[in-house]
């Protein structure tokens, strides 16, 4: 059973949204935050990255950063760009990237969910950077960016988003300059609010989809805060965190492609012969090769494009995570072949989201690398398989776009 519950969300007032809203921190770096926020003092970028606000060579992880984040939410709230609401509610929130639309339910879930595995995870989090966002957390008193979840279709939840959406006005509607639509309504009927909460209390398991860094720190703040208030009864804000809750139908997960330095020592014919072994090698060109199905994969290879395909035996197809295409190529290519045995680490390889196309892998076929891979998707369904099983999925396995953007739902601890 998950517990779904409305908050009195700390959010721009209409005017101010499109000015406040900001991609999440952890897809740009200082320098491109701070060329980002030009001419906007709105941004809420000024909270997640308030490095930007500070001289030049700030260390990112000292205490200034964290009460300038603190000081940059509060003016936010002080000059009237941003207020609370005073009833706690749940808000829809719909994003439309290329035609194609998201349509999720922002609200708080438990950290006793996320202990307990109601909440389901696949992958591994770093101490570092839990420990950036835990202070973050703790510093602004706030949850300000939203953890991705999904869940399995529930068609009554569907029926209510579609009402809504359909039969009210939004308080937010408006485009971002990458093209991508935000429009969020603001559930202010009591029982519609009931309706939504009793419903997921019949959802068995929420799944992250994106934001395990984000989600582990908000748990561990929420447990520091226990242990500060040792007569909490379970109801206080610190014991939730915030989360944008979406039907796994509404989601895709785009490819996450490779691209690596050098063929090991190996020559060219060297190379496929290898390769070979485990799979099958078709030239196709040189025009750009997209896999069409899974256990297939485009190879750019001097300045020609193969398909290359999996053959029987080289996988487990009852382990969900040994039949991933990202582990079928790891396991049987990558390593073997190339020597690449941790991705995390290894220098020699990078990967590339499928939202720069592979005309970026064409491109860093040329400039820094001399062979790259391009995948078919891992699906949602997979995805979930995996939690479900406690098992993790390797690393670099699911890119999901668009990115949720921060700054318009704030969640208070207190």
């Amino acid at each position: 059973m998950a517990v779904f519950r409305p908050f009195k969300a700390v959010r721009p007032v209409s005017e101010f949204a499109s000015k406040v809203a900001a991609l999440p921190y952890d897809v740009m770096n200082s320098k491109e935050a701070a060329e980002m926020v030009k001419g906007n003092p709105y941004s809420f970028l000024h909270v997640d990255k308030a490095e930007i606000d500070l001289p030049e060579g700030t260390d990112l992880y000292s205490e200034q950063v964290y009460l300038k984040a603190k000081e940059n939410l509060e003016k936010l709230v002080s000059d009237g760009v941003c207020e609370q609401d005073c009833e706690s509610r749940f808000y829809i929130y719909r994003q439309i990237m290329n035609g194609r639309a998201q349509t999720g339910l922002v609200g708080c879930v438990s950290i006793d969910d996320y202990i307990n595995n109601v909440i389901k995870k696949h992958e591994l989090t770093r101490a570092d950077k839990e420990a950036d966002r835990i202070n973050h957390v703790d510093y602004c008193d706030a949850n300000t960016g939203p953890i991705f979840l999904t869940y399995r279709p529930q068609e009554k939840v569907a029926a209510i988003l579609g009402e809504w959406t359909k039969n009210h006005a939004p308080v937010y509607d408006f485009v971002t300059d990458d093209g991508i639509g935000n429009t969020v309504w603001v559930i202010d009927c009591p029982e519609t609010t009931a309706e939504i909460a009793k419903l997921f209390e019949g959802v068995d398991y929420l799944y992250i989809a994106d934001g395990h860094h984000r989600a582990a720190s908000a748990v561990k703040v929420g447990l520091k805060r226990r242990e500060q208030n040792p007569d909490y009864n379970g109801s206080e804000e610190f014991n939730f965190f915030l989360a944008v809750l979406f039907d796994c139908n509404e989601l895709e997960i785009m490819d996450y492609n490779r691209v690596m330095k050098d063929l090991n020592g190996n020559t060219e014919e060297e190379f496929i012969a290898k390769i070979s072994e485990k799979f099958t090698v078709e030239k196709v060109g040189a025009e750009a090769y997209k896999p069409a199905e899974a256990h297939t994969f485009g190879m750019l290879l001097g300045g020609e494009w193969y398909k290359v395909t999996a053959k029987e035996g080289t996988f487990d197809s009852s382990d969900p995570v040994a039949s991933l295409d990202v582990s079928i190529l790891q396991n049987n290519l990558i390593s073997p072949v190339l020597g690449i045995d941790d991705p995390r680490t290894d220098k020699r390889i990078d990967f590339v989201g499928g939202i720069r196309g592979l005309g970026e892998l064409e491109r860093r076929a040329k400039d820094d690398m001399c062979l790259a891979f391009s995948m078919y998707p891992t699906t949602l369904r997979e995805l979930m398989d995996i939690a479900d099983a406690g098992q993790l999925m390797p690393p670099k396995s699911t890119w999901f776009e668009p990115k949720l953007l921060s700054g318009l739902f704030i969640h208070k601890l207190k």
